[in-house]
């Protein structure tokens, strides 16, 4: 799922060339596939179908992207990153629910695809109810998170890292998916944003009551 917030380089520390080049074609193909499952339904496209259409093998397709869920759900590996890089980067005196919080809350404002706040993301969410395969990577994907965060809080010396990454990111998900089906209920987005809002404050207040995170 791709918009205009991917982040881009600033003008400080540019990507080589290649990398730049390497980012583009990823995203093509990506932006293409995704237009092209919601046209006709995930599992109605083939890999060589997208290959077509993005003018490259498909086995290019593959170097960019392990399975074809991963041409969909393209964002799984970036918010693994940012758990674990929110927790990584905080500042020494700084508690990693804290550092959680305001990563969530930051997504939130930006309207970011992985806040699940967002005007355009119904159609998204569409696609992959109607695909088992997609579903079932999205459950992966959640793993995924959970095990990235547990590494950063266990490097963080938290006292439970697996307990609270697990806790944290069912929190998180649960949040995201009531505000995901609201959304496809067609739910006026600033007041599930509100709601989402306060739901995040809440969970994460909880969280914090645990002292599990030292």
């Amino acid at each position: 799922m791709n918009d205009e917030l991917d982040d881009e380089p600033d003008g400080e520390n540019p990507l080589p060339l290649r990398e730049r080049k390497k980012r583009a074609t990823r995203r093509r193909i990506s932006d293409i596939a995704t237009s092209l499952f919601g046209e006709r339904g995930f599992d109605a496209v083939t890999v060589a179908e997208v290959a077509r259409a993005a003018g490259v093998s498909a086995m290019t397709v593959f170097n960019y992207f392990p399975r074809k869920e991963d041409l969909f759900l393209d964002r799984i590996p970036e918010a693994a990153d940012l758990f674990a890089t929110a927790v990584r980067d905080r500042a020494p005196d700084e508690p990693p629910l804290t550092a959680l919080r305001r990563l969530a809350l930051r997504l939130l404002g930006e309207r970011h695809p992985l806040s699940a706040v967002g005007k355009g993301y119904v159609p998204f969410w569409r696609v992959v109810l109607g695909s088992p395969a997609l579903r079932a990577r999205a459950r992966e994907g959640v793993e995924e998170v959970e095990t990235a965060l547990a590494a950063a809080l266990a490097d963080a010396g938290t006292p439970d890292p697996d307990l609270l990454a697990a806790l944290a990111v069912a929190a998180y998900r649960t949040v995201f998916v009531t505000t995901a089906r609201r959304l496809l209920a067609g739910e006026p987005v600033e007041r599930v944003a509100e709601d989402h809002r306060a739901r995040l404050e809440s969970a994460f207040a909880a969280l914090e009551g645990t002292g599990l995170d030292g």
